[in-house]
């Protein structure tokens, strides 16, 4: 079997690639007036932000904020429309063609990518609170006693591994930011990239901040990922959704080396590195001897807009799948996809058994 360990360098070169700046240009968004609260410092964001509504026209910017943001979570077609039949010809269950991607991987390794909220686990309300099965982690840890495994999230890597608790991952958490994984065929780990990690004193910073300007709007909630932050606003009133943005939008003026993107009900707060998902992925590929390789088949499962640009490197590397979970129609560059963790479960056990089946038959012959 090939040596799954990952070869570990000090990691300066990727470092010096990643810390390369590429400063974020696009404007965010201009809020709806909102309501006075109650409480003093309240009120004085509030002013601040109904002062800035009305020297900036507003209600056009709201609109297409408020679509941006609708984007992000678009509404579900019946699995009987007529769209969404029309989406699965073009983008096939990855279980309805397990053969077609088993004959694909026929001489070559098969390296799994798996997303974590809304692939390994459902997506809930609380983010604390996304925990994953006990047959999924099952079905994972067997997975990974075949092939190499990455989990690759926009949470903290620590957090991630709070979740899976499986050593033998390689865990690429803030969106590809902070990558480690097994050395030399131990359980340890060891530090394999953080190429933002110059970043930590201003994310830090502005997650404090955040924090402070953003209780007085009920439900919504600033998570640390450690190189990126995450406002979810899936509890938020979609009235105050604006106001939220308007705030997020006048902490990040302050921060141009920061960037904002959009998430399923959150909103994304990184760093201005040409660093994601998709190269998180190639340097994944890189350390484990797969780089310029054509017997790798790599599998990259995950549901939500982050996950495209893993999609789009192997699209245009021609080499492996991306596989989508989604219930709904959505643009895509994944080749495959799954309704819900539920099926990425079974695709994950169907993988483990085509694998036992043919080292039953390597070993019969």
């Amino acid at each position: 079997m090939t040596n799954q360990n990952v070869v570990v360098s000090d990691g300066k070169q990727s470092l010096k690639v990643a810390v390369a700046m590429a400063m974020s240009n696009s404007s965010l968004f201009s809020p709806a007036v909102p309501k006075p609260p109650t409480s003093t410092a309240g009120r004085f964001i509030r002013r601040k932000v109904v002062k800035k509504l009305e020297t900036q026209g507003a209600p056009q910017k709201i609109n297409v904020w408020v679509d941006s943001m609708r984007a992000s979570s678009p509404a579900k077609s019946p699995p009987s429309s007529p769209e969404h039949d029309t989406w699965m010809v073009t983008h096939p269950s990855a279980l309805g063609m397990f053969d077609q991607i088993i004959r694909a991987s026929k001489g070559k390794k098969i390296v799994m990518f798996l997303d974590y909220d809304g692939t390994l686990s459902p997506i809930v309300q609380d983010p604390d609170r996304a925990f994953m099965s006990d047959e999924m982690r099952a079905a994972v840890k067997t997975v990974a006693r075949y092939f190499p495994t990455a989990i690759v999230s926009g949470r903290g890597k620590d957090k991630v591994y709070d979740f899976v608790k499986l050593k033998e991952l390689y865990y690429a958490g803030s969106h590809g930011m902070d990558i480690e994984g097994p050395v030399n065929g131990s359980n340890d780990k060891s530090v394999v990239c953080q190429p933002a990690s110059e970043f930590l004193p201003i994310i830090n910073h502005v997650y404090n901040k955040l924090v402070e300007k953003t209780k007085f709007i009920e439900g919504a909630k600033v998570e640390s990922n450690k190189f990126c932050l995450s406002v979810h606003f899936r509890c938020v009133d979609e009235k105050k959704w604006p106001e939220l943005a308007e705030i997020v939008k006048e902490v990040l003026n302050d921060y141009p080396k920061l960037k904002m993107t959009y998430g399923r009900k959150v909103l994304e707060i990184k760093p201005t590195i040409k660093w994601d998902k998709g190269k998180a992925l190639e340097f994944l590929l890189q350390a484990l001897g797969y780089a310029n390789s054509k017997d790798v088949l790599p599998i990259y499962i995950g549901d939500d807009r982050t996950d495209e640009d893993a999609f789009k490197v192997l699209q245009k590397r021609k080499q492996g799948f991306g596989i989508l979970v989604s219930k709904s129609p959505k643009e895509t560059s994944a080749a495959y996809t799954l309704q819900d963790p539920s099926e990425v479960k079974c695709f994950l056990q169907r993988l483990v058994e085509w694998k036992e089946a043919s080292l039953r038959s390597y070993y019969k012959s």
